[in-house]
């Protein structure tokens, strides 16, 4: 049961809606989430509202939601105080919103949430952190205004998706996964760490043509030799990628991307391949 049983969805397009009406274009993004979560649940829940969101030393997660000490009503929003990426924090906090709205009276002793809840969209992963991470997302980087930074269409490059992160203030995984998300071209996403696969999400014009990974309940998949992700990276390559024969990701050539990420410590790939074939080739 949810709290009012609605979506992370309904949440975020809720909070948009008002953020539209009251924020000048100059002032929409990014989204202020400590203003926003502290202002709209003592609006909507006076009784048991968000009344702290500060950093703390949390060794081992990203960020948490906490019930008010016994004596005091309301909730408390805290972040590891040791990350140092502005939008790393950002997403952070929208995430422990999204579990205020969503989950708080499920869970009335709170919830602390791991690097891997922050980046880990799929639903097979944990119900409760993918409707966290799907408000997170819709509430930070609303679909429409996405879509008018980079076109469903668009053959992207990093300096595309940084430019994305730092309007959103959210993290460069979270920026790439939205992209994922609503991309007519056929994109994976490859998320991998001392030479293994730890999980991958593809668009769903990539998926239909089986350009996917199978990464659960799996023996692990080796980085193949001759990609960017496994070493063979310059700052030139980093940035707008690079074109790759059949054979090295798929039994199709494609463009990567990669970059890796100090925050998190693994290296993230995105591949994007022609859309013109449409092959039904796939790696399990």
């Amino acid at each position: 049961m949810t709290t009012d049983r609605m979506t992370p969805q309904k949440w975020a397009y809720q909070l948009t809606h008002i953020l539209n009406a009251y924020a000048s274009d100059r002032e929409r993004f990014p989204v202020n989430v400590k203003a926003v979560a502290k202002d709209f649940s003592h609006h909507k829940y006076p009784d048991d509202p968000i009344t702290k969101i500060k950093g703390s030393s949390l060794p081992g997660f990203d960020g948490g939601l906490f019930k008010a000490p016994k004596g005091r009503k309301g909730w408390g929003i805290i972040y590891n105080n040791s990350m140092r990426s502005t939008g790393r924090i950002n997403y952070t906090l929208a995430h422990e919103f999204g579990h205020y709205l969503l989950h708080r009276l499920d869970y009335p002793d709170g919830i602390e949430c791991s690097e891997q809840d922050m980046v880990r969209w799929d639903s097979a992963y944990g119900k409760v952190e993918h409707e966290a991470n799907i408000f997170a997302a819709n509430l930070l980087m609303p679909l429409d205004d996405y879509r008018k930074q980079i076109s469903p269409k668009t053959v992207i490059d990093l300096d595309m998706i940084e430019h994305c992160a730092d309007r959103y203030a959210a993290s460069l995984i979270a920026a790439t996964l939205r992209w994922i998300e609503y991309t007519e071209r056929r994109a994976i996403l490859v998320i991998s760490r001392d030479g293994f696969i730890l999980w991958a999400r593809s668009s769903k014009a990539a998926f239909r043509t089986g350009i996917y990974f199978r990464t659960s309940n799996c023996p692990p998949i080796p980085i193949p030799k001759g990609s960017l992700a496994s070493g063979l990276i310059t700052t030139e390559n980093q940035r707008h990628g690079i074109e790759l024969q059949p054979g090295i990701w798929f039994d199709e050539g494609c463009k990567e991307i990669v970059v890796f990420s100090g925050h998190y410590n693994f290296t993230i790939s995105v591949l994007q391949f022609e859309n013109s074939a449409m092959k039904n080739f796939h790696k399990e």
